[in-house]
């Protein structure tokens, strides 16, 4: 049980711990995050939407995903209600496993104490996962979001256990990128902690339509300033790659940064730059 935003090593420590020989493995979850909730105005901190973090769990083995609505009615349900109506009475569970620093219920007050202390009482297991750290440093979707925003994907990836992905169907743009040569897979972007903007080094996963598959490219991840916009989007380039992508659903994983966003004072600058991106790009995910 937790938000597992970004689903990282720390997450998959507790979904490792809660297995249970005979028994299905579930996550309980909750939609939106408590913190989105709670704050809707702050900045986006989200590492992946939900969709995203089901496909990440699916691929853990996790066999039910229970993905409980954050509301006013939930926020303000005492942590022993919250155990007794939803976690017993609701979802009949037989073990529960969370982090150490996990915490439930109205104003926070429901602690791994709380429930080590009622599952006692009523029937169920309960683990209290160690939280883990990479030499002095905490594993935490807060270390990651720092990790990206300085354009570190290498060691976001360390602590996550696997490659940052934006995920989601990719959409009309304005098709330069085909008028130079680069057509690319437009995806907004909304919602989502972005990582630091610029070129990446990716590998993409077409995850619907006829030609699903995996292949590597590079991906721009900003404003274009050259050409005036300022809504943040992510355009990816996939090598070797001949379709149409459109409505599909990617998923593009952040490998290497190769740079930070520049302007050009014509398209030619701007089409050699492009050609020498894409050309580090294949050498850096060529060894992977």
């Amino acid at each position: 049980m937790g938000n597992f935003d970004g689903v990282h090593l720390g997450h998959r420590s507790v979904i490792e711990l809660a297995r249970r020989p005979g028994l299905p493995l579930g996550v309980v979850t909750f939609e939106p995050h408590p913190r989105q909730f709670f704050a809707p105005d702050a900045p986006p901190f989200r590492l992946m939407e939900a969709e995203a973090r089901a496909h990440r769990l699916q691929k853990l083995g996790v066999e039910r995903l229970y993905e409980l609505p954050f509301d006013h009615r939930l926020a303000g349900m005492a942590a022993e209600d919250f155990v007794h109506d939803v976690l017993v009475a609701g979802l009949g569970v037989a073990h529960v496993t969370v982090g150490a620093d996990f915490c439930f219920g109205k104003g926070r007050k429901g602690s791994t104490e709380t429930l080590e202390r009622m599952g006692a009482a009523l029937g169920f297991g309960t683990t209290i996962a160690p939280l883990i750290a990479q030499g002095t440093e905490e594993i935490s979707s807060t270390a990651i979001r720092t990790a990206l925003s300085e354009g570190r994907p290498r060691d976001a990836a360390r602590m996550l256990g696997h490659w940052h992905r934006i995920e989601g169907p990719v959409l009309h743009g304005e098709k330069r990128g085909r008028e130079l040569g680069y057509p690319t897979a437009n995806m907004a972007v909304d919602g989502l902690h972005l990582p630091r903007f610029g070129v990446y080094a990716v590998t993409v996963d077409v995850l619907t339509g006829p030609q699903a598959g995996t292949w590597h490219g590079a991906a721009s991840l900003g404003v274009r300033p050259m050409f005036g916009e300022n809504r943040p989007n992510l355009e990816t380039f996939l090598f070797d790659f001949a379709g149409d992508l459109y409505g599909q659903v990617l998923s593009v994983g952040f490998v290497d940064f190769l740079r930070p966003e520049m302007t050009f004072d014509g398209l030619d600058g701007l089409i050699a730059q492009m050609e020498q991106d894409c050309a580090r790009a294949r050498a850096i995910l060529a060894t992977e």
